[in-house]
């Protein structure tokens, strides 16, 4: 299995919002890697490629810490919340063959019957699933679904080797008749019926 994300990183000894900072100008990011007993690394990696990564929700990375080949999930992303810059990254050791929680985007398709309209009530669902088969979404699809429909998290069809974290009662999406569309229908009835008269 070949993971497409590759990122080389070095060892740093400066730590401090100071040394942060002057990495960033670099155009590098602090990052910490840790998990399996291990004791947290402190890295820092090029900007730009770690950016584009981390777009992706979930994202598998083999970092070469100076040589050393080490399997990671991006696990937290901390940015200026107005610059949107990356200011530090959490990275989580994996191994081949064992089992992460990551949390999956739920990504509606479909168009539910015609006068109905879908409510998504739950966007991403908790999942346990094999470091190097992480799903990018799972897919619920609401064609031809008629006003009263329901899909819980247990519904999902999850990819080969998942499961689900959450309660399977959640609800993930319902599709009901827009409140406008029905008091619309039942004044053109009652019009009608006046007309009648």
């Amino acid at each position: 299995m070949s993971v497409e994300n590759k990122l080389d990183a070095a060892a740093r000894d400066n730590f401090g919002k100071g040394a942060a900072r002057k990495l960033r100008a670099a155009g590098k990011t602090p990052v910490v890697v840790y998990g399996h007993g291990t004791d947290p690394k402190h890295i820092t990696v090029e900007t730009h490629p770690l950016s584009l990564i981390v777009r992706q929700a979930n994202a598998l990375i083999e970092l070469d810490i100076e040589g050393k080949k080490e399997l990671v999930l991006v696990k937290d992303v901390q940015k200026d919340p107005v610059r949107q810059i990356i200011e530090h990254v959490d990275m989580l050791i994996v191994k081949k063959g064992e089992k992460v929680e990551v949390e999956v985007p739920i990504h509606v398709t479909g168009t539910s019957f015609s006068g109905t309209t879908s409510l998504q009530d739950l966007n991403t669902v908790r999942l346990l699933v094999p470091a190097t088969s992480i799903p990018d979404s799972v897919e619920v699809s609401i064609e031809g679904a008629e006003e009263g429909t329901q899909v819980l998290a247990g519904d999902l069809e999850l990819p080969k080797g998942a499961e689900l974290l959450d309660d399977t009662e959640h609800l993930v999406v319902q599709v009901v008749v827009p409140r406008g569309a029905a008091a619309d229908e039942e004044d053109a009835e009652g019009a009608e019926e006046a007309a009648a008269e």
